[in-house]
């Protein structure tokens, strides 16, 4: 019985360390390690209201000697029309990032209009795939939240994983404890009954279920939304002040340290 239980051990350990081998049960076990990476990292949800599309994130800060000079640390731009919030290793989120805006940029450069928010996402998808099928390389351990608006579809979220399969969702959450904040987006998100205000309050419970805390702090918080402005999209990160009158619009109004 040893025997055979280190033998299989040794057979797992190969599987383990290859990307592009199958174990005996169809899995690629270097791409579940990058998800487990993900469900570990920093919480992300995004709610598609009526009126735009609304993205929240946890901001982890490791130390308050850290000089934060930008608003978001989970959330870019990529063209005025579409943004992405990340889940993961952040230095393989820059790539992606980079090569999304890359992608935009060459489309908008060849037929002088914005790219299809689906048609950007599915290049990105096709790198991400790329990096499971070939030797001497490892999946991108991220997952991407990503908003925008078109003039084919309107606005859109999609959610994308390691593997490279992507969907899109009325509501999704990723990162740490995204399975709490799923159950809360289900009970409580209203399919074609949500606008941007309701979206910023359900953004809020959402991300306080996800951090477990029932005041949650302005400095931990970041949001972001896409709407229209005069017939065009329209990206707004929230300053410190937003979010803390978000707070207390939700319900939800940080204590007060006592001095």
């Amino acid at each position: 019985l040893g025997c055979c239980g280190g033998r299989q051990a040794r057979m797992s350990r190969r599987y383990d360390s290859h990307t592009t081998i199958f174990s005996p049960q169809g899995r690629l076990f270097q791409v579940e390690y990058a998800m487990e990476a993900i469900s570990k990292a920093g919480s992300a949800v995004a709610l598609l209201a009526s009126d735009g599309v609304l993205l929240a994130a946890e901001k982890r800060i490791t130390s308050k000697l850290l000089d934060i000079r930008g608003l978001a640390e989970k959330m870019y731009k990529i063209d005025d029309h579409v943004a992405v919030a990340v889940a993961g290793i952040t230095a393989d989120a820059n790539i992606l990032v980079n090569y999304a805006r890359l992608a935009a940029q060459r489309y908008r450069y060849a037929y002088q209009e914005p790219i299809p928010i689906e048609q950007l996402l599915h290049k990105i998808c096709d790198l991400k795939q790329g990096y499971t099928q070939f030797g001497g390389l490892r999946p991108f351990g991220v997952s991407f939240l990503v908003v925008g608006w078109d003039e084919y579809f309107g606005f859109q979220l999609y959610r994308s994983e390691p593997s490279g399969n992507y969907g899109g969702w009325k509501a999704a959450a990723i990162g740490n404890n995204s399975q709490n904040a799923d159950s809360v987006l289900k009970s409580d998100y209203k399919i074609g009954g949500t606008d941007m205000k309701m979206a910023k309050n359900l953004a809020v419970k959402v991300l306080a279920k996800m951090l477990d805390t029932t005041n949650p702090s302005s400095d931990k918080l970041e949001f972001s939304s896409i709407t229209l402005k005069d017939g065009k999209p329209e990206y707004k990160v929230f300053t410190k002040e937003d979010i803390k009158k978000l707070l207390k619009d939700s319900g939800m109004e940080e204590k007060k340290t006592a001095t």
